[in-house]
């Protein structure tokens, strides 16, 4: 039997109607948001990450812990299964995952099958494609047929990506932006995006929160029509409603949106920190916020949009 590994609930409806063979695993994570522990093994690891992900999004501990409890049981009668198929998207939010259950089976202690992977960049029939979550049923038997399997540059890949995510320091991983794998081919990309997420040199805002701001400076706009323009023009983060609805918070916090159940709209403070005459660092608040392994408050990198690339400060 083969064991598909699908990234979130979106496409597993789908899946199992599409008449590819072999049982599917949804894995529920959103390793591209918040802290990353390094230097643990796998149990402490989502010990540390569940109390995190309670302790600054509320999410239940115990649930978390449970749900990734049972997924691991599974991964670990991978010598059972005769191949396992990583089903994974372009962006930020889908590669980091990606990285991750390439590092997770490549530290199992047990035999490991044949891994493939379906990553699809586009798709003829969806001229919009952000996602899996978007396709039909018959799309899916031509994907799993176009599947490619992991060869040793994959995994040395992967294993040095993820080792850089979940360090300190963001020379690491801009150093792999430009690394390449047989069949990794958007994870420089999605790197890079993560990088820009870094605070920038210029007013210490982040790429999705100059973005968000740059939309509502003639006017203010709904929260679904900022998410929808956002989807549309950033398409490498892969983020959904709960993710961008956090980083909003966050920026309601700093006082440079106001954001209520209607509209979002720009703040006096907002336009001072757009024109460079405020820092966001100033007000926003970083106390517990993490990119991966860095940690936002005191940490002197920042994205340099004149550069494009990594400053220290």
């Amino acid at each position: 039997m083969l064991l598909h590994i699908l990234n979130g609930d979106a496409t597993l409806e789908i899946f199992e109607k599409s008449g590819v063979p072999g049982r599917p695993l949804v894995w529920r994570e959103m390793l591209s948001e918040g802290k990353t522990p390094a230097g643990c093994d796998l149990g402490l690891f989502f010990e540390k990450r569940g109390a995190y992900l309670h302790d600054v999004y509320g999410i239940n501990r115990e649930a978390y812990i449970s749900d990734i409890g049972n997924t691991r049981k599974i991964l670990q009668q991978a010598s059972q299964f005769e191949e396992i198929v990583l089903w994974s998207e372009f962006d930020l939010f889908c590669q980091v995952n990606l990285i991750f259950l390439i590092n997770y089976l490549l530290r199992l202690n047990t035999p490991m099958p044949r891994v493939s992977v379906v990553q699809p960049g586009s798709h003829p029939e969806v001229p919009d494609f952000r996602g899996l979550g978007m396709l039909k049923p018959e799309h899916f038997p031509p994907l799993f047929e176009s599947r490619r399997y992991l060869e040793a540059g994959d995994w040395q890949l992967a294993s040095s990506a993820w080792e850089a995510y979940t360090g300190n320091d963001p020379l690491a991983i801009a150093a792999l932006t430009t690394q390449s794998a047989p069949n990794l081919p958007f994870l420089g990309g999605a790197l890079l995006a993560h990088l820009q997420r870094l605070p920038s040199e210029e007013n210490g805002l982040n790429s999705i929160e100059r973005f968000f701001m740059e939309q509502i400076t003639l006017a203010p706009l709904s929260e679904r029509a900022l998410f929808s323009i956002f989807w549309d023009e950033k398409k490498i983060f892969g983020f959904g409603d709960f993710q961008l609805r956090a980083t909003l918070q966050r920026m309601a916090d700093a006082g440079v949106v106001q954001h209520d159940s209607e509209m979002v709209r720009l703040t006096d403070l907002g336009r001072e920190v757009l024109r460079g005459e405020q820092d966001y660092l100033a007000f926003a608040p970083v106390s517990n916020a993490w990119l991966g392994g860095i940690p936002l408050g005191g940490t002197p990198w920042r994205w340099s949009n004149r550069e494009g690339k990594v400053v220290k400060k």
